[in-house]
């Protein structure tokens, strides 16, 4: 792939501003008519492993299973534009709802798997869900104990649906009430700008907002996701993330499905040695995961009896990569890996590094633009263009961008402007068109006005020795309105630093006011449940901690 971005001469070259190639086609099907051609073109291939059920599906095998379970929801009074909510960890019953519901025209609800009964019941009301498919439980969650707790306060909750149950049994049995033929019906009917997924995005502050995603949005950005990794029939994709996210849904299996790859569940939530372990035994030629994740797997004390040979790329989201992380994939042959950044609103990636991209891009930014896709830089305040090379607001535009919020106008129209997605991010885009991403506006430390973005300090923390991982926030300052605290993870085996000792290896290497005063020695951090750093959430303990609030 790696096609040469051509920038039409519409657009200032020292300007933030880029569009990507349109070589390859938009395609312009629903999510069901698509599976429905790659099952066609490949049904003998393998689609779907379950490794922990021990479960494996061809692409044949899968559209006879998805088909058999859009015709149960249809025979149960499910109507396309009706929601759907599943709630259940990674598991190939969540993979057929994905498609049944999307070859019926349900709108599918990703419900959060670590939400407690308060959240789950805004968004079962506030979706509006008539049917909750759901897992009983998962890890320390009850699921059956707070649907109980909840589903008698939401007027549009009609049934809930309990996967490995006599209920999943009685749906699909349900299935010979509806023939082929109606549901054939039912696809045709459909068109590829319908809303099929609402996924609620974590805010920081007050409830989620539903991000609602039609087929083209999605549908699109798994396949060009996948082109940019070079997918064919051949490739096997080893998915940790969770599919309630686009990461596991969209650039997991949609980037699949589009390609006739196939998709490998290695357990129902992450786990670093059933991930490598299930790499290996299915030979996956691609492997994904957020930083974090790859540092829990490169870190396992047994990591090299594991054979990875078989793995070329992947897809590392979520945060940036650390350079001493890239060095170690590396080494372990994985001389593909790319990089992606979105958010939920653009389904999800809107810039991508490509397979053969130097190990500066890789780690320096985080890709360029992709196809069919428009990216600038802009004046947080005046909303002008900035110059390449000056930070700013990264705004995205194109077929990613979502339909808005979930019954949310007003929240949607704060967020998109004249096509434009603003995404709260600080960006700078390099004379290339690379990107390199240097935190989230509101994360950006401002001491004593000077403007410190924590991705440069981090990765300078991560060159030390001792350092596992590190993650830098702003805390309240009387004198200089925020000071630098940074928490860090040592490695095994190392002596803790102290804040002394972290000052020492920064001075003469940082600028002073990039220096952190205060240094928190942690065994983790908050994250949320696709592995996002909760920076928010590391300002409020620290800030009680040291006694500044």
């Amino acid at each position: 792939m790696s096609a040469v971005l051509s920038e039409p001469d519409t657009l200032d070259p020292t300007l933030s501003h880029t569009r990507g190639e349109t070589d390859t086609p938009l395609i312009e099907q629903t999510i069901g008519d698509n599976f429905d051609a790659t099952a066609a073109r490949f049904p003998d291939r393998e689609a779907l492993v379950d490794v922990v059920e021990g479960t494996r599906w061809t692409y044949a095998e899968l559209k006879a299973d998805v088909d058999t379970l859009a015709r149960a929801l249809l025979a149960i009074g499910i109507r396309p534009g009706d929601r759907v909510g599943i709630w259940a960890p990674n598991c190939s019953e969540w993979t057929l709802v994905q498609y049944a519901t999307a070859k019926m025209g349900a709108i599918l609800v990703n419900i959060n798997p670590a939400y407690r009964a308060h959240e789950l019941h805004y968004v079962l009301g506030q979706a509006g869900i008539s049917t909750l498919i759901a897992a009983e439980s998962f890890k320390t969650s009850n699921y059956r104990e707070m649907i109980d707790e909840v589903r008698h306060d939401v007027e549009s909750l009609e049934r809930v649906i309990f996967i490995r149950t006599d209920h999943w049994a009685d749906l699909v049995a349900r299935a010979d009430e509806v023939s082929a033929d109606e549901l054939a019906d039912v696809q045709a009917g459909l068109t590829n700008t319908d809303p099929i997924n609402i996924q609620y995005t974590s805010g920081t502050t007050g409830f989620p907002k539903g991000a609602t995603l039609s087929h083209r949005n999605i549908l699109n950005n798994g396949f060009f996701v996948g082109e940019l990794c070079d997918y064919t029939e051949e490739d096997r994709v080893c998915i940790p993330v969770p599919f309630y996210h686009c990461f596991g849904m969209v650039m997991g299996n949609l980037a699949c499905t589009t390609h006739g790859a196939c998709m490998v569940i290695p357990a129902p939530g992450f786990d670093p040695a059933l991930t490598l372990q299930a790499t290996q035994d299915e030979k996956c030629t691609s492997l994904y995961g957020v930083p974090t994740m790859f540092i829990a797997e490169w870190n396992l004390p047994h990591f090299a009896d594991y054979d990875l040979s078989s793995v070329r790329t992947g897809i590392m989201a979520g945060s940036p990569c650390p350079a001493e992380l890239m060095k170690k994939l590396i080494a372990s042959g994985i001389e593909e890996m790319t990089i992606c950044y979105g958010m939920t609103e653009t389904s999800p990636v809107s810039t991508q590094n490509r397979t053969d991209d130097t190990f500066e891009q890789k780690v320096g930014t985080v890709g360029r633009v992709g196809p069919h896709l428009e990216i600038k830089i802009a004046d947080p305040t005046t909303g002008e263009t900035v110059p390449r090379g000056t930070a700013g607001e990264f705004m995205t535009k194109g077929y990613s961008v979502m339909l808005g919020y979930w019954e949310q106008p007003d929240k949607t129209a704060e967020a998109i402007e004249d096509g434009w997605m603003h995404t709260g991010d600080i960006g700078v885009m390099h004379d290339d068109g690379y990107v390199e991403i240097t935190g989230r506006i509101k994360d950006m430390v401002i001491r004593g006005g000077e403007n410190v973005y924590p991705r440069e300090i981090e990765e300078f923390l991560y060159t030390h020795p001792d350092i596992l991982d590190a993650q830098v926030i702003g805390v309240p300052d009387p004198k200089y309105g925020e000071e630098l605290c940074a928490w860090i993870r040592m490695k095994d085996g190392a002596t803790p630093l102290t804040a002394d000792s972290v000052r020492e290896f920064c001075t003469g290497r940082l600028a002073h006011y990039k220096i952190p005063r205060y240094v928190e020695i942690v065994d983790e951090f908050p994250m949320t449940v696709t592995g996002k750093i909760r920076k928010v959430e590391m300002r409020e303990v620290t800030a009680k901690r040291l006694g500044l609030v």
